[in-house]
């Protein structure tokens, strides 16, 4: 699979995943930055994203972990 910052939902999974106890609210956009470009599969451009591309994800991932 090759994520792009336009897969909010399916790195939200992959997040929730490998951060199972980060409170998602809390997470600082350099460290959800980092988290995504180091993605298995993730094969877009690091500097591609955007405060609103991060926003998505971030918002994408709370709701992962909430319907858990």
């Amino acid at each position: 699979m090759r994520l792009t910052w336009d897969d909010a939902e399916e790195i939200a999974v992959l997040l929730a995943e490998q951060h199972p106890d980060v409170d998602v609210l809390g997470v600082r956009f350099t460290d959800l930055h980092r988290w995504v470009v180091e993605l298995p599969g993730f094969a877009d451009d690091s500097k591609g994203s955007s405060e609103g591309k991060l926003e998505a994800i971030q918002m994408a991932w709370l709701e992962e972990v909430q319907s858990r």
